[in-house]
């Protein structure tokens, strides 16, 4: 502008200033090359940009002096010099040198010979309004542009901290990576390359990633898509990635495939942990229940359509709980681990071994006939028989095999596949009845014998639910006088349709499935409290003592102690009037823990008789340990007591026994008066049969206690 002026508009004698305004071209020209992005972050800077448009606003004004339209030019400079200096420096760096602008154009109205008054004011004004608008306008440019900047910085700090390397892959170039893609995928973003993508890739998914990302391009604009792949990191091992994918190739801005690449390995290695979890046996590393359904439900669904049979064998591991018990779980689990390596080498390679838990084994197999079945059986007892070296000593086992097979006629669902399992159960067991270490082929009529099982079962807890179980009792009697002294209880079921049912009907039923507890609770707690009634109200009777069964289920019971202290307290019954009976095999099975269990109960104040004597074994040594005060002579002794010397002999000894422990001896069965003679002249103490009295309900053997305490006895 300045050169347009002095050429057209000033005199030949003042062209002079051409030189000075070619300098300051030159110089913008030479200052657009120096290294601004360095300079603009001196912290002189701004200072320094300030000095120069004050001192362009000064040449501007000077320059303007000998101008014939001054007041025209002035303003057009002033305006660009506010402009550049609000926009390069800052709003608050605009106002200053606007105002000085705005000054230096006073000052050269007033200088002017010939001042138009309205005109110069007017364009006062427009000066001021757009150098006003320029610098607002600079103001909310550097406001915005700070703005961008931070959401540029806060962008770049979430991709370098996400969990995802974003790529804009282009068709030629990778146009942009995060600077996450360093600590994700183990590569330089600044340096990264199409062919660096290639060369992550793994060989065997190459093809499948180029197939990927050609189908999305076809897919057209914003299509997206996601991919699971591997890539090399930088020290070689290979990464499980998955990769999503947006087409943006359309978008003028940006032109090319986002892909969103996470780290899945972990992940991945978790699944697949957790899969093992589901499907693995922790201990053996076998496949474990749920995997075993999943085989044996695919098989019969397959071999439904094509005629065939699949087999299942269950296995389970005889007295197994002894090693637990007595070596400690570390040893069972290297015990089982050992067996099951052994008969992994004992099936074919097409079978499923698995372990269903505890010491339960099963093996699957497919188009195996019967004779087949039965050597694949054998060779697994022979395996398990072998000896396991645990520690300095060897244990051998022995197991009990269940043989099931389902025919391609049957309905190919998942109700199939557990009656398969059910079926190979029934027939373990069966093995296990049959005495253990053999193997037992399932029959259908195991099943029906397992149906009415539970059936019993059921019957047996509504009845228990219904309180339908009640107690009779037998006298006890002073064999010399005859007297009764105390009374047996025994459980009768009052069944709502069998009317009164035995104890050889279900005694052995809640036996085998643990209800004898309960049962056996409640007869205890009944017993106590209608003797402990007869001793509070028929007059004498305060010493009549009551007996009661304990059974071996019972016994092992960890609360027994307190089942039985807490009948004691709510009945108020006397403990010494209670005699708490046990056979004696039962003694015999774990002998140090019965003798703790017998001296807690003798703790208690009650009595413990050894029930049905001499029918089992045991050490005269072991029966001083016990905490014994009587023996009951079983009936088999009695019956041919006056007809058989051996019994007679047999009676006299225990008799002879129980003086040498100096304990009280009871006699059972008795049935006619020549046994009861004998048995007095032998020294029994007590007796107990059909000759005193049948079992009778609590009011039939209250009113013969009445009689037999009454006034006239």
């Amino acid at each position: 502008m300045g050169v347009v002026r002095v050429l057209f508009a000033w005199p030949e004698a003042r062209r002079w200033a051409l030189f000075p305004l070619g300098l300051a071209i030159l110089t913008l020209v030479g200052a657009h090359f120096l290294p601004w992005d360095s300079l603009t972050r001196r912290p002189w800077m701004p200072r320094a940009l300030l000095a120069t448009y004050a001192a362009a606003m000064l040449a501007q004004f000077v320059f303007c002096l000998p101008d014939p339209d001054a007041e025209l030019l002035f303003p057009v400079g002033a305006v660009m010099i506010t402009v550049a200096a609000a926009t390069t420096i800052g709003s608050r760096a605009g106002i200053t040198i606007g105002v000085g602008g705005f000054t230096a154009y006073l000052l050269l109205l007033f200088a002017q010979p010939s001042l138009d008054l309205p005109l110069s004011s007017s364009i006062a004004a427009v000066m001021g309004g757009v150098a006003g608008l320029c610098v607002l306008t600079a103001n909310n440019r550097r406001h915005h542009l700070a703005e961008r900047r931070a959401a540029e910085r806060r962008t770049a700090a979430l991709m370098e901290n996400g969990s995802d390397a974003v790529l804009a892959v282009g068709d030629h170039e990778v146009r942009y990576a995060s600077t996450s893609t360093g600590r994700i995928l183990g590569r330089d973003a600044a340096t990264l390359t199409i062919a660096d993508l290639g060369d992550m890739t793994h060989p065997d998914d190459f093809e499948r990633v180029q197939e990927f990302l050609g189908k999305l391009r076809l897919a057209g604009a914003g299509a997206t898509d996601r991919l699971e792949s591997r890539s090399r990191a930088t020290d070689g091992t290979w990464l499980d990635v998955e990769v999503t994918a947006t087409n943006h190739l359309d978008d003028p801005d940006i032109q090319a495939i986002i892909l969103s690449v996470r780290d899945v390995s972990t992940q991945k290695a978790l699944r697949a942990q957790l899969t093992r979890q589901a499907f693995e046996d922790p201990v053996t590393g076998l496949p474990n229940r749920a995997l075993l359904l999943d085989r044996i439900l695919t098989a019969v669904r397959r071999h439904a359509r094509t005629s065939g049979r699949v087999s299942l064998l269950l296995i389970d591991l005889d007295d197994f709980k002894k090693i637990n018990d007595t070596r400690g779980h570390m040893a069972g689990d290297d015990f089982l681990r050992t067996v099951a390596q052994r008969m992994t080498a004992a099936v074919r390679p097409s079978d499923t071994l698995a372990r269903l838990g505890g010491d339960e084994f099963a093996v699957f197999v497919e188009e195996l006939d019967d004779i087949g079945l039965h050597a694949m059986a054998e060779r697994l007892l022979a395996e398990i028989k072998q000896p396991v070296r645990l520690g300095t000593t060897d244990l051998i086992g022995t197991a009990s095999i269940g043989i099931a097979t389902l025919k391609s006629t049957q309905d190919a669902d998942g109700d199939a596949a557990n009656d398969l399992m059910r079926d190979a159960d029934l027939a373990m067991y069966a093995a296990k009845a049959g005495g253990r270490d053999r193997i037992s082929v399932f029959d259908p009529s195991m099943y029906t014998a397992a149906v009415m099982e539970a059936e019993a079962r059921t019957e047996l807890e509504r009845g228990l639910a219904n309180d339908e179980f009640v107690v009779n009792y037998q006298p006890i009697v002073d064999l010399p006088s005859g007297k009764l002294v105390g009374v047996e209880a025994l459980a009768r079921w009052q069944h709502p349709e069998r009317g009164l049912v035995a104890p050889d009907a279900f005694i052995a039923q809640a036996e085998r499935t643990g209800l004898i507890v309960a049962l056996g609770a409640h007869i205890l707690r009944v017993a106590c409290h209608e003797v402990a009634r007869w001793q509070r109200e028929i007059p004498g009777a305060e010493n009549v003592r009551v007996s009661i069964n304990l059974s071996a289920r019972q016994f092992q019971e960890a609360d027994l102690v307190d089942t039985v202290r807490a009948a004691l307290t709510d009945s108020g019954i006397r403990p010494d009037l209670v005699v708490l009976e046990i056979t004696e095999s039962l003694l015999m099975q774990d002998v140090d823990a019965t003798v703790v269990t017998l001296h807690e109960l003798r703790d208690l104040g009650v009595r413990i008789a050894i029930d049905d004597f001499g029918t089992g074994y045991s050490s005269l040594s072991y029966l001083r340990r016990f905490p014994i005060d009587i023996l009951k002579i079983d009936k088999a002794f009695i019956d041919g007591i006056t007809l058989d010397s051996d019994d007679a002999t047999l009676a006299e000894a225990v008799v002879g026994l129980g003086k040498a422990l100096r304990l009280s001896t009871v006699a059972e069965g008795i049935e006619h008066i020549d046994q009861q003679e004998m048995l007095s002249d032998l020294g029994v103490t007590y007796g107990q049969g059909y000759l005193f009295a049948r079992p009778g309900t609590a009011d039939e053997i209250a009113a013969m206690v009445r009689e037999h305490y009454g006034p006239d006895y």
